[in-house]
């Protein structure tokens, strides 16, 4: 497939990156375990021999993929609204996570797999979205633009488990909603939908609570 990645042309992709974003999107529908360099090979229309010669091993290809992904996000924050009111900075930058997680299925089924299945977190992708959150936040408190009555740390939690929380767990909710409408009575425009945010409780000293 011959998308167009951050920052380059659809049509003007170099054989490098035409690469690695053919193994982002194989190794989200398949693995990967599931896919070998030759099969990245193909979908990229270059030789196996091109594959080594630009990432060596298959854990060098999967640091290229990681890093695309979290410019996706980056990119994705970047195109968000800044000269908007305090309160709505948060949420206009999640919405603009969300249209690029809508319009990158890819990204979506990739970080699943990352992140959710146990033998897939192999790479450092998390460390990389965590990185990449905590640089944003600590800009946006330089900027006045986020809160500093919290700390950073709780902020950058916050932020990743709201963006990514719905999107792992509303597919649970929707398999269930499901299955109930086989045995009981369920409406369409009745069916939860998951919000999820964190909370601190700091006069007790209690830990971070998650509260979908």
């Amino acid at each position: 497939m011959n998308r167009s990645a951050p920052g380059a042309a659809g049509q003007d992709l170099t054989a490098k990156a035409r690469i690695r974003n053919a193994a982002l999107d194989l190794y989200a529908a398949n693995g990967e375990d599931g896919t070998s360099l030759r099969t990245v090979a193909t979908a990229a229309g270059v030789t196996v021999g091109l594959v080594v010669h630009h990432y060596g091993t298959k854990d060098g290809l999967r640091e290229a993929v990681e890093r695309l992904v979290v410019e996706h996000f980056a990119t994705a924050l970047a195109s968000a609204a800044v000269d908007v009111p305090g309160a709505d900075i948060a949420r206009i930058r999640n919405e603009a996570v969300a249209d690029m997680l809508v319009g990158r299925p890819e990204v979506v089924n990739y970080l699943r797999r990352a992140l959710l299945d146990p033998s897939g977190q192999r790479g450092q992708l998390l460390e990389r979205l965590t990185e990449l959150t905590h640089r944003e936040v600590v800009a946006m408190r330089e900027s006045g633009a986020a809160s500093k009555t919290r700390a950073d740390a709780v902020q950058v939690v916050d932020v990743i488990v709201t963006q990514l929380g719905r999107l792992f767990l509303q597919p649970l909710v929707d398999s269930m909603w499901s299955h109930l409408g086989t045995f009981t009575h369920t409406e369409g425009p009745d069916k939860p939908e998951l919000s999820v945010r964190v909370t601190e409780t700091v006069a007790t000293r209690r830990p971070v609570r998650f509260t979908l």
